[in-house]
């Protein structure tokens, strides 16, 4: 993997358009997310522009006085990358390079580059290099593609793709492979839930804007050794463990990677067995950085993508982090009274985490209820599931078997009942 500390950083210089359905303050948070992207993946920015466009077309995305005007500036080493706010086609990346002689990448390559440097697990490193691969796939499309411009540098990392120079052929005979490899591995990972599942453990997920303190969270509650890191992307590993808190229920707390504008859908496809944790969870924790200037909007993303996975009527608690970080914390309280179900945090601090948990339980003893149960003698067996799975209240025996009662998830109540061989009747 090509790594950016061994050599000069790259200057990069920023692109944007204005649009007629977009403000210019859109457009420059937007870039200051863009600069955030290029700064994590090893770049400094060096500068940006914005030019006002009718649409997003046209053989160069912009207009072409400005393209000789950028290529004025490179000659004048005041940047040797051109980083563009928007998705480029092929061809509008070719027709730019025949003008400005120097790399240019889009949102979408930048952020496949921070994927590949953040990949921990075989399974991440497979689903990058299959979002790269795709990504390079349409690069290749149409003649005289000279890739070997970007051989090195932001944009160029991941694995088993140092060599540029690649054939439509081989790609997908990579992308089959890969593919293949890949539901090797979530098949795996589908037994793991699939045990979880039938141990009735509750499952709760994180999801959040990326760096809003959701890894921090995760080993603050678990105790675990959770990679922490206060850059974009810096989890892409869906980490299971388990949580045994001082009072009430354990349950498992499973991080996800974050949510981001603009997304790619190749990533998203590419990470969709991650995201599955999302969809199999019992309880969703969306984290928020209350402190950052772009909240609302960062809500909103999050909740489109949580809707683009169907899991918006999950029980849901908003944790609004970060509180230690603004100015008077009571600014935050309209947010929190807008949605019922919502916890203020400081993570950094331990502060506000009893609260929390008080929600979870909370939210864990909706799908949990008392029932009365007579065990057979002959079903013996099932008095081990209750007492490792349940919360056993009452048992006296009688002729006929015990007698219980006991609080139970939903799904063990079901479990019991089947071997019980006792059917509710339908409604």
């Amino acid at each position: 993997m090509y790594n950016l500390q061994e050599k000069k950083k790259q200057r990069a210089f920023l692109m944007a358009l204005e649009l007629p359905h977009t403000s210019r303050e859109e457009v420059e948070n937007s870039l200051d997310e863009l600069a955030g992207l290029v700064e994590t993946a090893g770049g400094i920015v060096e500068g940006y522009d914005v030019q006002a466009r009718d649409k997003p077309g046209g053989p160069l995305l912009i207009g072409k006085g400005k393209a000789q005007q950028l290529e004025g500036m490179r000659k004048n080493q005041e940047f040797d990358l051109l980083v563009f706010n928007h998705d480029l086609s092929p061809s509008q990346q070719r027709n730019l390079e025949d003008i400005i002689q120097c790399p240019i990448l889009d949102r979408t390559s930048i952020i496949l580059d921070i994927f590949a440097g953040r990949a921990r697990t075989r399974e991440a490193k497979l689903q990058v290099e299959l979002a790269q691969l795709q990504h390079r796939l349409t690069r290749l499309a149409g003649k005289g593609v000279d890739l070997s411009r970007l051989a090195g540098g932001i944009g160029t990392r991941g694995p088993g793709l140092t060599k540029l120079e690649v054939d439509r052929r081989r790609i997908r005979d990579k992308i089959a492979y890969i593919s293949k490899e890949l539901k090797k591995v979530q098949r795996h990972r589908v037994l793991i839930r699939k045990r979880r599942v039938h141990g009735t453990t509750p499952v709760v997920a994180l999801a959040g804007y990326t760096n809003v303190g959701k890894s921090t969270l995760h080993r603050a509650l678990t105790g675990g050794d959770t990679y922490v890191d206060d850059r974009l992307f810096a989890t892409l590993d869906a980490s299971a463990r388990r949580v045994d808190p001082g009072e009430g229920e354990s349950y498992v707390l499973v991080d996800t990677v974050g949510f981001i504008r603009d997304l790619p859908t190749r990533l998203v496809a590419a990470f969709r067995s991650t995201l599955e944790e999302v969809q199999h969870s019992d309880v969703l924790l969306h984290v928020i950085d209350s402190s950052s200037k772009k909240m609302q909007e960062e809500i909103k993303v999050v909740e489109e993508i949580l809707d683009d996975l169907e899991v918006l009527d999950k029980p849901r608690i908003r944790v609004f982090n970060k509180i230690d970080l603004l100015d008077d914390p009571n600014d935050i309280l309209p947010y929190v009274y807008e949605f019922k179900n919502s916890a203020i945090v400081s993570v950094i601090k331990n502060k506000g985490l009893d609260d929390l948990n008080r929600k979870i339980q909370g939210e864990i003893e909706k799908f949990r209820e008392e029932v009365e149960l007579l065990i057979p003698y002959e079903k013996f067996g099932l008095m081990d599931i209750i007492y490792n799975e349940g919360s056993l209240l009452e048992e006296n025996p009688t002729q006929e078997g015990i007698y219980i009662k006991a609080i139970l998830d939903h799904a063990l109540i079901g479990r019991i009942k089947n071997e019980l061989g006792i059917y509710d009747k339908e409604e």
